[in-house]
């Protein structure tokens, strides 16, 4: 809310922004390490009755669908940090992904006709296959051109995945990522607005792009602070005119 930055990581320009995301909330990850989704729950037990768990003050997490990983979502889950991280959804003109009833407890897929095959897992998750169900199916031209079949990648983090794009389907989630993301966007025009590093960086090295880029953030910190009217105060912190 105060659009103070607090963390900044350079990354090459061939790294996936996801790749550098926990790094950037490793001080909330520290904080929340020894807290889970458990022990949220068990305090609230504790406390009143009658108060609902969402009412709890819960550290979130925004972020476009650049960020909308499994793995982070996992990792923000397993932190008990509440992600406004967005998630694509499948996308085609064939039937998606999203029209397959995926049971990860039986480790089966069944298809919008009713056909139902197992998982074969690997490395990176797993894969179910139709194959020769295809050919018969009525249905086929509305869901696979190729000729061996249509075939159901899994995810690793198959559930992590699919539990964040049901949250995102509620309009409580949607509204609040709509009223949080044009801060993000604002900042970046901030640290864009200077020739200095914001679009495009001014020196060699990553060492050196990134101790560049915090200098730029550090900037518009000040001239966010000058805004706020803060100030500091005799017990060693700031604060700001109301």
């Amino acid at each position: 809310d105060s659009e103070i930055i607090t963390c900044a990581i350079v990354t090459p320009g061939n790294a996936g922004d996801a790749s550098a995301a926990q790094d950037l909330i490793g001080d909330l990850l520290e904080d929340q390490g020894s807290v889970g989704s458990d022990d949220l729950i068990a305090s609230a037990d504790q406390s009143d009755p009658t108060e609902d768990v969402d009412e709890i003050d819960r550290p979130t997490v925004y972020g476009d669908n650049a960020y909308g990983t499994g793995s982070f979502h996992d990792r923000l889950e397993q932190a008990g940090i509440d992600s406004r991280c967005k998630t694509q959804d499948p996308a085609g003109e064939l039937f998606t992904k999203d029209r397959f009833d995926i049971n990860l407890t039986d480790d089966t897929v069944t298809c919008p006709a009713g056909v139902r095959v197992a998982i074969s897992r690997n490395r990176s998750g797993g894969v179910a296959k139709f194959a020769d169900a295809c050919t018969p199916c009525q249905m086929s031209h509305q869901c696979t051109s190729a000729t061996q079949g249509r075939t159901i990648s899994i995810n690793s983090h198959e559930a992590a995945l699919t539990r964040a794009r049901n949250s995102q389907r509620d309009p409580v989630w949607h509204d609040d990522y709509r009223a949080t993301r044009p801060k993000v966007e604002r900042k970046f025009a901030h640290l864009m607005r200077r020739k200095h590093g914001g679009r495009r960086a001014r020196v060699r090295g990553l060492l050196r792009v990134g101790n560049d880029f915090s200098l730029l953030a550090g900037a518009a910190n000040l001239a966010r602070m000058a805004k706020l009217q803060a100030r500091s105060n005799p017990c060693g912190g700031w604060e700001v005119a109301m």
